[in-house]
């Protein structure tokens, strides 16, 4: 059992993911007009709280940092989509990397998968919203948008563990 403070702290570790997956989202932002979405940042930060705090935290992170991104960027018919997108690519990348993570494909195993998952999500979200043919156009830049967010998250993992911030 957890004590209190390693669960207050791990409970602020998870809201300054928080703000800081929606600052990454706003801050580095692509549009991609033939998507009616943008390329952002804001995998690095749902994948850095999956690995760093587990499932469970990558699934909170994930889920609200969409969910607020969109409502503050102009999108909200595509908040609730993103909430279980990134929800679910936050807490099954957690799972994965908590599982797997010790291994050298582990990690990549992880981040693949969740990235799959929130291109999926996607994928049904512009499909159902304007058309299959944007569903279609959707699937590469939220591909290298889950990439991009991986490797910074991985950096910035191994950067942390380095100097045993660790939970």
């Amino acid at each position: 059992m957890e004590s209190s403070t390693i669960k207050l702290r791990r409970s602020v570790v998870a809201a300054m993911l928080l703000a800081l997956t929606i600052v990454l989202g706003r801050f580095f932002l692509i549009p991609i007009p033939w998507t009616h979405g943008n390329v952002n940042l804001c995998d690095a930060g749902v994948f850095i709280a999956a690995m760093l705090l587990g499932p469970g935290a990558g699934g909170i992170v994930g889920g609200f940092g969409g969910l607020f991104l969109d409502l503050i960027s102009g999108f909200p018919q595509d908040a609730l989509f993103s909430f279980v997108a990134h929800g679910l690519e936050g807490f099954i990348s957690g799972w994965l990397y908590k599982k797997y993570g010790n291994t050298s494909w582990g990690k990549w195993i992880a981040i693949l998968t969740g990235t799959i998952i929130m291109i999926a999500i996607y994928f049904i979200c512009n499909t159902v919203m304007y058309h299959v043919i944007t569903g279609f156009l959707s699937l590469g830049s939220n591909f290298i948008q889950g990439m991009i967010g991986g490797i910074v998250a991985l950096i910035v993992i191994k950067q942390l563990q380095k100097h045993n911030f660790n939970f």
